[in-house]
């Protein structure tokens, strides 16, 4: 008797910390996180929705073309607004005050630079 009553509690406890935790997770483990890009065309937003979404934390990546605005979804203990700056200027293109990484611009196609018509 006295083994089920310990662990009808130990289940008991177990439900309760469960619930608990899923209480506490409310999607405020996410930020989400606006960055200005110097993209000009659906190619770069294909390209940079792409490699975006293999950054650490990533849980969603959108841009729209425009106003340029990069919007990012990121677990809060994975990545910050700096990291995901710094990877967007490594894709070639430029994140709020950060400018493209030359080498990744000069691998840029000619209709995704920044002085490239709008097409």
């Amino acid at each position: 008797m006295k083994k089920h009553i310990t662990t009808i509690f130990l289940i008991v406890a177990l439900l309760s910390g469960r619930s608990v935790f899923a209480q506490s997770d409310n999607g405020s483990k996410y930020d989400t996180i606006t960055i200005q890009t110097s993209a000009v065309c659906q190619q770069c937003k294909d390209r940079l929705e792409h490699d975006m979404a293999f950054e650490k934390g990533v849980k969603s990546v959108s841009l729209d073309l425009d106003t340029k605005v990069l919007t990012v979804v990121v677990k809060k203990s994975k990545n910050t607004k700096e990291n995901l700056k710094k990877a967007v200027t490594k894709i070639g293109y430029d994140a709020d005050d950060l400018a493209a990484d030359k080498r990744a611009y000069d691998r840029l196609p000619d209709c995704c630079k920044k002085d490239a018509p709008p097409h």
